[in-house]
């Protein structure tokens, strides 16, 4: 029998319930306000007090409203025809919805019922399972979908029967499996799984290594972030965050994206409903949107499913890589996840941390971000998840409990600064204060000399050193102008200015320039650093800026060229003949 309350006590979407018997962290409860039934999760107990963070607006419920608590933690449903769909926080499918806004209490199916899905065997009658193998596949939108044992399973199983090859609904019965104790237990293709509970039906989850893909030069040359890694774009308003993260989903080498916009405005969410169904995939021609699961909640929806929407977002990315598949996880932004912590929290009246976010912000933080990783699945195959969050400080402050928070747990760190992007240094991407602490693995350093080139991490590093060379320089320059510093100060300036123009500079809406391979990204990191190693000897600071100019222009044509392409090899000969020339006057 359930568990039954009433209302005691309601704090906008806080309510406290009295309760008739036993309920647990996390449990979902249903209250109800005339005739609509409120979904509610329980954050907090004290002796018959559950403390209920309500999902809806609250507006007309009253004290002595009954609650019935369901025995389950908030769950996603999963199983094929997830891909291409738009849900929000508590994964209701948004295009079932009825009407421009959402009504409150209305919750749909996130899946399709009666759609019919190729289904393939790959397990056959007498094989033994288990949590998270894989039983059968169908083919959603060109990826293969393994249809798998529920990951809820303990133990050991035996399968007694598989389908034939054939065209199923989602609850149609696909296996048949036996327990230990010999009792029987019907499969379909669809499984529940609580949120906050991570999936770890893997066996080792080691340090990523392989580098990721992106086709942005300031990330994958300068701050590569891994298959399976965590980073963080911060920034303030206008630096360029949705462009960026834009450009890292449609071009990254992943074969799922999922995009959870955590309580961002309702415009920049618009904005990804309108742009991405018209994204064409660079690896396979068609539409990005075929790949792609778009969490939406904005920051007008109510504050606690704001918060569940990244969870949402995590446990189907953890559904995907368990298929073997690459996902890449994109979260806009984790600031506003924060913020609604930071409610729930204040509402509670626990003690407040800095800024009144909770205590136990760093860990909450690191938690999450600890759920992405590279992993070794049972069968030998291997899966990923690869999470970039942005956060949104106040004001651009680093310095503020999120950024500080999420420092700690990501390992590559995107700062994008204000200043780059008034002076249209796109993607404005800090290149001295971000980092990425994967280009220090032994891992990463082996893999990149055979995928790349053994001098690669060397040319990084040498680059890394010039720019901040040349922001010195740059600073004295600007105390003691330009007579007042050596010539060869200058030099240093400029070739610092080459690295920023050629290599950390991209333009997102060029057709070529947009996405930079990895195999021209070694070719002009070589060339800008053989520019950066050459002596030059110039009289007068004028003559410095008028060559590096032509020289500068000359490299961002070739950046602008298809790649080995008669025009880009016509301006690599420019280029020479110009460094020669230079050289040989000397």
């Amino acid at each position: 029998m359930s568990t039954k309350g009433k209302v005691k006590g309601i704090i906008s979407n806080l309510v406290i319930v009295t309760v008739d018997g036993p309920v647990a962290q996390n449990e979902i409860c249903y209250i109800e306000t005339g005739n609509t039934k409120l979904m509610a999760e329980v954050i907090k107990i004290i002796g018959d007090n559950a403390y209920v963070q309500v999902f809806e607006s609250t507006r007309g419920l009253q004290v002595g409203a009954e609650a019935e608590f369901m025995g389950h933690m908030l769950e996603v449903t999963l199983g094929p025809g997830l891909l291409s769909r738009n849900y929000d926080g508590l994964q209701n499918d948004l295009d079932k919805m009825l009407g421009v806004f959402l009504k409150r209490g209305e919750y749909t199916f996130p899946l399709d019922e009666e759609k019919l899905w190729d289904f393939k065997p790959l397990a056959k009658a007498g094989d033994v399972v288990e949590a998270g193998s894989w039983l059968g596949e169908v083919d959603e939108n060109f990826q293969p979908h393994k249809i798998m044992v529920p990951f809820t399973f303990q133990g050991q199983y035996t399968v007694k029967s598989v389908v034939t090859e054939g065209q199923y609904r989602i609850f149609d019965k696909i296996a048949v499996v036996t327990d230990s104790e010999g009792k029987d237990i019907e499969l379909n293709m669809t499984q529940k799984w609580p949120v906050k509970k991570a999936l770890t039906c893997y066996t080792e989850k080691p340090r990523p290594f392989r580098l990721l893909e992106t086709g942005v030069r300031t990330i994958d040359t300068a701050n590569p972030i891994v298959e399976g890694g965590t980073g963080f774009i911060p920034g303030p308003f206008g630096t360029g965050k949705t462009v960026l993260q834009h450009a890292i989903s449609k071009q990254a080498d992943a074969n799922i994206v999922i995009m959870a916009a955590c309580g961002e405005r309702a415009n920049e969410v618009v904005e990804i409903f309108v742009e991405f169904p018209e994204l064409t995939d660079p690896h396979t021609g068609r539409k990005l949107m075929e790949r792609t699961i778009i969490i939406a909640n904005t920051s007008n929806m109510p504050v606690a499913a704001r918060e569940a929407s990244v969870y949402t977002a995590m446990t189907i990315a953890e559904y995907y890589r368990s298929m073997g598949l690459k996902v890449l996880l994109m979260a806009d932004s984790t600031s506003r996840w924060a913020q609604a912590l930071r409610e729930m929290s204040n509402r509670l009246e626990e003690l407040p941390g800095q800024d009144a976010f909770p205590m136990d912000l760093p860990a909450i933080i690191a938690n999450f971000y600890g759920r992405a990783g590279y992993v070794h699945l049972k069968n030998g195959a291997t899966g990923s998840i690869t999470f970039i969050g942005t956060v949104s400080p106040a004001g651009g402050n680093l310095k503020e409990p999120v950024t500080e928070s999420t420092k700690k747990a990501a390992r590559c760190f995107f700062a994008l600064e204000q200043a780059r992007a008034d002076r249209k240094r796109y993607p404005a991407v800090n290149p001295i204060d971000s980092y990425s602490k994967y280009i220090e693995y032994p891992e990463f350093e082996e893999y990149i000399a055979k995928r790349i080139s053994p001098d690669w991490t060397k040319n990084v590093n040498e680059m890394k050193t010039l720019l901040q060379r040349g922001k010195e320089v740059q600073e004295q320059i600007n105390i003691l102008g330009d007579d007042g510093v050596p010539v060869d100060y200058h030099v240093t300036f400029w070739k610092s200015e080459v690295i920023d123009f050629v290599i950390l500079q991209q333009d997102a809406f060029d057709k070529i320039d947009s996405v930079c391979p990895i195999d021209r990204q070694q070719f002009m990191l070589n060339l800008v650093m053989d520019i950066c190693r050459t002596k030059f000897d110039f009289s007068s600071f004028t003559d410095v800026m008028d060559y590096f100019k032509r020289l500068i222009n000359i490299c961002k044509q070739m950046n602008y060229s298809e790649y080995q392409s008669e025009a880009f090899n016509g301006y690599l000969k420019e280029l020479n003949e110009m460094l020669t020339l230079e050289t040989a006057q000397k």
